[in-house]
């Protein structure tokens, strides 16, 4: 649960408390906390800035924004068992 009350059901939380089971407690709307938003921000952000004028332009700009991504940058924001 990620503390967003449009996220949360009454019915479950009462589950939840009734059956004694431990919920991690999330900031609410916290991007930070998921590394594919930042990834697709960055990626949107620099594609706008290429500014381009037709599909098939930002279709390659797309492309080519996606081969520029350093795994590494993300991969370590991802807890790994």
């Amino acid at each position: 649960m990620d503390n967003d009350p449009t996220h949360t059901s009454k019915v479950v939380a009462k589950w939840l408390k009734d059956n004694k089971v431990k919920v991690v407690e999330w900031p609410s709307q916290s991007s930070d906390l998921n590394p594919i938003e930042n990834l697709w921000a960055e990626r949107k952000k620099h594609v706008r800035a290429r500014r381009p004028t037709n599909l098939t332009q930002l279709h390659q700009l797309c492309q080519e924004e996606w081969a520029k991504i350093q795994y590494s940058k993300y991969y370590s924001d991802v807890s790994h068992p």
